[in-house]
């Protein structure tokens, strides 16, 4: 006789984390089918159970839960030309700084307003940094100065057809059209990020959620993780693509325009050439402000799913600036009889403006936190989660225009460096992207610093944690070594609770470094090999040696950074070691830069959400969602999409979970305690697993209902055993993030969790 649950039918969906996994693995058996999805994301099951909830006559999927593997790797990695995008960094962070607002006490609309118009003004300015970066190389240090000189032209041979005297004043070698020429490079660089942009927004940002009415949003439990449109970011996407699109075309025109309307301007000039020049750069205004008025004129819409898109902004808007940009090549490909390339471009003051406007965004963004910030605790006792008192956003845009500053100063002084090897012919890059570049040591001797004090405390609490391990497993004395490797293990995994600290400290000494550079640019005029030429033989010497070693740094870390990146998307263990950030980067929506890389959670937390929403609609049944590290994030946030009848159907197990160690401290406007506590008190359970020596996963510190006294299991012990065993005769090994099924408590709560969906099977209680 067939038994039914009177619950129905019985759904356990399994979520991997950083890494990925195969269906086979998550499944534990080889033959495995795909039962919707595609190549990029799906959901698998066993062959065995592909009809185990709609065939009538299968029995296996009232008997048992039908387990199911939702495979979501390729969202994130890929082919090596990926790791292209971590070029797209300080677009990523800045994004970060958006999602990273301070719970407010009470709704605060115009300061939550406030805060998102700081941080896409200061994304706005990055991409003007990163576009003015690139007229640095290409417009001066190549075509007006390099091309202008005539040792400089004759050493570099492709540069011979763009010199006066080498190519014995061809048409190409007046200094208008070498601007003009020049101006293909960051041109084609913008045209490449709206490229990169829009084939991402197309693929990502068009999958559709679950359409559904709002939630009334009354109550501190309140998260917008909850709204219908938070992750459908197309229309905003579109407006801010639009926006850094034309803001990228603006800037190389005004890099070339305002270089021949200066030579326009001087005493006995063409009048007419004169009139077009002006009229040229109030066009240019003009524009600016309109893009900044795009910029600063929406934010998310997130309370229903906007279908709309602006289709004549999005279109109009670039094509404005892609004319303006043609002007401007014409009309400074004009000829001018006696115009020479001389001295720079004038780009100091453009690169300094820019610093200036990011510390004042900053500081600004600072202060409107501060006044947001509430965090409350968890639970009693557990003191203020909350990274860096609410500060945790500025303090990452500050690094996000640091790491801007950086790339662009050590970029220009490395291809300054290359184009002149005699260090005689060039005047170089603008004087501030030298001193820039020559701050990176000081910052690096900073963190040499911090790294030791970390070292040295890890190595203190290394020491207090061996008598830990030797009282928990009850041996003495033990093995000495197997005991400093245990204890080496939970000291190395608290290096993540001090990440604050390593944020706080490196943003501080970005901001001074930066002030101190701008003041030394601007306050001397040189760069500071040249300032310090009448200073002591010491200052001068160290001077020398900031400056080359600035500079070879940059060199190398770019090197390095692309080296690192494309081995990420090749080797796991490298991809686990890094997978973590880049994920928590690219997990949240494009808020704030369209250039950023693309949200893979606008696919997976949909994808997610409609399988257990149209699976609980078919059958009728309950579901456990099983999550692992970021999988669990992507559990819960498909959760909160749920309606709430069908939350209550949810039971949910986490293990090695980020949700509160890593999201709730730098997200809490989102994944903090009264979120997360609203979360356990709509779904069916909540169980969490960790371990001492797992650097990503850590409790959720929330107080339990029949589940027990807390959603926390007590810390899973790690290794499972101290030596030898009947149960573990060989040495086991310390697992840390991984193979949390391989604990026995974690199919004890599985199998807890799996048992209230059959509600004939008494639930054992805690």
């Amino acid at each position: 006789m067939k038994r039914t649950a009177p619950g129905g039918a019985a759904l356990e969906l399994l979520v991997h984390g950083v890494g990925g996994a195969t269906p086979e693995k998550m499944l534990n058996d080889p033959r495995t089918v795909r039962i919707t999805g595609d190549a990029t994301a799906a959901v698998f099951r066993r062959a065995e159970d592909v009809t185990a909830d709609s065939d009538p006559g299968d029995d296996r999927g009232r008997e048992t839960p039908v387990p199911e593997a939702y495979v979501w790797s390729n969202l994130t990695s890929g082919n090596g030309t990926r790791a292209l995008w971590l070029l797209l960094l300080p677009f990523m962070v800045v994004n970060l700084a958006h999602w990273m607002r301070p719970a407010a006490a009470r709704e605060r609309t115009r300061a939550v307003r406030l805060y998102g118009l700081l941080v896409r003004l200061a994304a706005l300015s990055l991409t003007v940094l990163l576009v003015a970066a690139a007229c640095e190389v290409a417009l001066d240090l190549t075509a007006w100065q390099c091309a202008g000189t005539h040792a400089c032209a004759e050493r570099h041979s492709w540069l011979g057809f763009l010199s006066p005297t080498v190519s014995n004043g061809g048409w190409w070698s007046l200094p208008g059209r070498r601007l003009a020429l020049a101006a293909l490079v960051p041109t084609v660089l913008v045209a490449l990020l709206w490229y990169l942009s829009h084939r991402t927004w197309r693929a990502y940002e068009s999958q559709e959620p679950l359409d559904r009415t709002p939630e009334p949003e009354n109550g501190p439990g309140h998260t917008a993780l909850g709204r219908p449109g938070f992750w459908y970011g197309r229309r905003l996407v579109a407006r801010l693509r639009a926006a850094h699109t034309a803001a990228g075309l603006l800037t190389v025109a005004a890099a070339i325009g305002t270089a021949a309307a200066r030579q326009d301007r001087r005493p006995g000039g063409p009048a007419l050439l004169d009139v077009l020049g002006r009229l040229l750069e109030a066009s240019l205004a003009v524009g600016a402000l309109v893009t900044v008025w795009v910029v600063c004129r929406r934010g998310r819409s997130e309370r229903h799913l906007d279908r709309r898109l602006d289709a004549h902004l999005v279109h109009r808007l670039p094509l404005a600036a892609l004319v303006l940009l043609a002007l401007t090549l014409v009309y400074a490909g004009w000829d001018r009889p006696g115009w020479t390339s001389e001295g720079r471009l004038p780009g100091d003051a453009t690169f300094g403006g820019l610093a200036i406007v990011q510390g004042t965004l900053v500081i600004a963004l600072a202060i409107v936190a501060r006044a947001l910030h509430h965090c409350p605790r968890n639970t009693p006792g557990s003191g203020e989660r909350c990274a860096l008192h609410g500060l945790g956003g500025p303090a990452v845009a500050m690094l996000a225009c640091a790491l801007g500053g950086v790339m662009s100063g050590g970029v220009s002084q490395r291809v300054s460096d290359w184009l002149d090897g005699t260090g005689t012919f060039l005047h170089g890059p603008p004087v501030l992207l030298t001193w820039q570049a020559s701050v990176i040591p000081v910052l690096l001797v900073v963190l040499l610093v911090l790294c030791g004090v970390l070292g040295r405390q890890t190595l203190l609490l290394t020491r207090a944690e061996q008598d830990k391990v030797l009282s928990e497993y009850a041996v003495a004395p033990g093995d000495p070594a197997r005991t400093r490797r245990i204890a080496r293990a939970r000291a190395m995994a608290t290096l993540t609770d001090r990440a604050p600290l390593l944020v706080a400290v490196t943003s501080t000494a970005t901001l001074l470094l930066g002030a101190g550079a701008l003041v030394g640019a601007f306050g001397t005029g040189k760069t500071p090999v040249r300032a310090g030429e009448s200073a002591q033989p010491f200052v001068h010497g160290a001077a020398q040696t900031v400056q080359a070693l600035g500079s070879w740094l940059i060199g190398l870390g770019f090197i390095l950074f692309v080296t690192w990146g494309r081995r990420a998307y090749k080797d796991a263990s490298a991809r686990r070691t890094i997978g973590i950030l880049w994920d928590v980067g690219t997990f949240w929506p494009r808020a704030a830069h369209p250039f950023a890389p693309p949200c893979y959670a606008e696919r997976a937390v949909p994808d997610l959400t409609w399988r257990m929403a149209s699976w609980t609609r078919a059958t009728g049944g309950r579901l456990v969602i099983s999550g692992h590290s970021q999988g669990s994030v992507l559990a819960a946030a498909a959760a909160w999409q749920l309606k709430p009848s069908d939350r209550k159907r949810v039971a949910l197990l986490t293990y090695g979970s980020p949700i509160e160690r890593l999201y709730g401290r730098w997200f809490p406007a989102h994944f903090g305690p009264e979120a997360l506590d609203a979360l356990h008190e709509d779904i069916d359970c909540w169980r969490n697993l960790y371990r001492p020596t797992d650097p990503i996963g850590g409790p959720v510190r929330l107080s339990g209902d029949d589940c027990g006294p807390q959603v926390d299991r007590e810390p899973l012990a790690d290794p499972l055993a101290y030596g030898r065993t009947e149960a573990h005769p060989l040495p086991a090994p310390v697992l840390g993030h991984s193979d949390y099924q391989a604990d026995p408590a974690f199919a004890e709560e599985r199998e807890r969790l799996l048992a209230r969906l059959r509600p004939e099977v008494p639930v054992q209680r805690a």
